[in-house]
C-alpha cells in the first residue's frame, strides 16, 4: 500500500497545468523511473504498471538490450532524414519482411502518422491498380474506432470527444458497425468506390472490444471478392499483446490471416522512442513514388536501431506465448472477482489486453475512484469511455505478479464498496 504523500507530485502537477495545453486528463501520480512491469513516482513510491504506456512498452520499461542498442546508435549517428541514405534502414525493412512476409515496409514515426500513411496508401492504389475514378475513392472504418486524433483519422471517428469542434471533416470517409461483416458486405455490393476498410483487430480505446472469431477471416474474404484492400491497425494489438505476434494471427485457423496491409507502432521502439511502420506488397507500397509521401524523422538510423532490438527482444523472450499463457491466469483471476462483487459487470480480453466494465453508467466517477484505489494500493490503470478500465501491463510480466495484481484489485474494490 502507498503510504508517502504525494507532496512533491503536487508541485509537478501544478507546474504541468500552469504551462502545458489542457489536453489530457491524467490520473494524479507523477512517474520518474520504471523497470519492467514497475514504475515509481517522485516520492519513491512503486507500482505495476497496467497500462503500459497504451502497449507501447510490452517489453518492460527500459529494457536492457534496447537500452543498449539505443546508447550504442546515439554515439554513432542518430538522423540523416532521408535526403541520403542510411546504414541501418534496410536492415530494420528486411527484418519487417522476414518476420511479418509483407514485400516492404514504410517507417514512420507515431502511430497516427502510420494510419495516414495508410490512408494515402489505399487512395492512390484505389487510382493506381482499382481503377476507380480520380478523387472518388472512399474508405470504410468500424464505428468505435480509435486510430489517433488528426484531422483525417477523427473524421473517420464517431466519439464526440474527438470530432466535436474540430470540423468540416474530411469526405470520402465511411463508417459501418464493427463486428458486423454482414453491413461491410452490403456496402461494398453496392459502392464500387470502396479503396479499403482498416479495422482493429480488437478495440482498444473502445474497452478492449474483441469481435466474434469469425469476424476477421469473414472481413478478409469480403474484401478478396469485392478487391477491396483490408487493413488492419495493429498499432496496439500487435507486437504480442493480445497472445500472438498480431492479433489477426488469431483469427486465421491453422493459416495465419494475412491482411492487405499492416500497421505497426508503439511497441515497435519498446517505448524508447516514436517509430512506426506500415506494411504492405509492392502491388500497394509502389503505387507511392519518390517525393509523394515522407516525414524527416521516419527511418532515422536511431529508431531503426531501436527498432530492431525492440523487435529481436519479443521474438528472443517468447513475449507473446508469456502474453498468452498470464493472459488466461490474468482473466480467470478477474472472473473470480466479478462473481464476488456486483461493481464488475464484465471481463473481456485476449493475452494481456483486457478490461473490467464496470456496473454504472459512463458519466459516473465510480471507475475513475476505483483507478485512485488502485493508485493507494499500488496498481495503475486508467479507465476509458467512462465506466471501463484497461489492465494491460507489460508482457513481462510473470504469475507472481499478476496474483499481486489480482490481490491489489481485490482490495481496491473492497475499500470502493466500504
Amino acid at each position: 500500500m502507498i503510504t508517502t504523500q504525494f507532496k512533491q507530485s503536487e508541485s509537478f502537477i501544478a507546474r504541468e497545468d500552469r504551462y502545458g495545453a489542457h489536453n489530457y486528463h491524467p490520473l494524479p501520480v507523477v512517474l520518474e523511473r520504471g523497470s519492467g512491469v514497475h514504475v515509481w513516482d517522485v516520492e519513491g513510491n512503486q507500482y505495476l504498471d497496467f497500462l503500459s504506456a497504451y502497449s507501447s512498452v510490452n517489453q518492460g520499461h527500459c529494457h536492457p538490450r534496447i537500452l543498449r542498442a539505443m546508447q550504442e546508435q546515439a554515439q554513432k549517428l542518430t538522423i540523416t532524414s532521408r535526403a541520403f541514405y542510411n546504414d541501418l534502414l534496410g536492415a530494420f525493412t528486411e527484418l519487417l519482411h522476414g518476420v511479418f512476409g509483407y514485400d516492404k515496409a514504410l517507417p514512420m514515426n507515431s502511430g497516427a502518422e502510420a494510419v495516414e500513411t495508410a490512408m494515402k496508401l489505399c487512395r492512390k492504389w484505389a487510382y493506381r491498380v482499382k481503377g476507380i475514378p480520380e478523387y472518388q475513392a472512399k474508405i470504410l472504418f468500424a464505428r468505435g474506432n480509435f486510430h489517433g486524433r488528426t484531422l483525417s483519422i477523427v473524421s473517420a471517428s464517431n466519439d464526440p470527444t474527438s470530432r466535436n469542434g474540430f470540423g468540416p471533416f474530411m469526405p470520402g470517409i465511411q463508417q459501418i458497425p464493427y463486428n458486423d461483416a454482414g453491413a461491410l458486405e452490403k456496402v461494398l455490393r453496392t459502392d464500387p468506390n470502396i479503396a479499403a476498410f482498416i479495422v482493429e483487430p480488437i478495440q482498444g480505446e473502445a474497452g478492449v472490444v474483441v469481435p466474434n472469431e469469425a469476424y476477421l477471416p469473414t472481413v478478409a474474404s469480403i474484401c478478396k471478392k469485392y478487391n477491396v484492400l483490408f487493413v488492419a491497425d495493429e498499432i496496439q494489438t500487435g507486437l504480442g499483446r493480445t497472445g500472438q505476434l498480431l492479433a489477426t494471427h488469431m483469427s486465421g485457423g491453422d493459416t495465419k490471416l494475412r491482411p492487405d496491409m499492416i500497421i505497426l507502432g508503439k511497441a515497435l521502439s519498446g517505448g524508447f522512442l516514436p517509430v512506426s511502420a506500415v506494411l504492405a506488397d509492392d502491388e500497394i507500397m509502389l503505387t507511392i513514388k519518390a517525393g509523394e509521401h515522407g516525414s524527416t524523422f521516419g527511418g532515422n538510423p536511431l529508431a531503426c536501431a531501436v527498432a530492431m532490438e525492440a523487435l529481436q527482444v519479443i521474438l528472443d523472450e517468447a513475449l507473446a506465448q508469456n502474453a498468452a499463457q498470464m493472459g488466461q491466469v490474468f482473466r480467470d483471476g478477474l472472473e473470480t472477482l466479478a462473481s464476488e462483487t456486483p461493481v464488475i459487470k464484465q471481463v473481456r480480453g485476449k493475452g494481456l489486453l483486457n478490461a473490467i466494465v464496470i456496473d454504472s453508467d459512463e458519466a459516473s466517477p465510480l471507475a475513475w475512484n476505483l483507478c485512485l484505489k488502485m493508485r493507494d494500493n499500488g496498481l495503475l490503470a486508467k479507465p476509458t469511455h467512462g465506466n471501463i478500465i484497461r489492465l494491460a501491463p507489460p508482457l513481462v510480466i510473470n504469475e507472481a505478479q499478476i496474483e499481486e495484481a489480482l490481490h491489489i484489485i481485490r482490495r481496491s474494490l473492497n475499500d470502493q464498496t466500504k
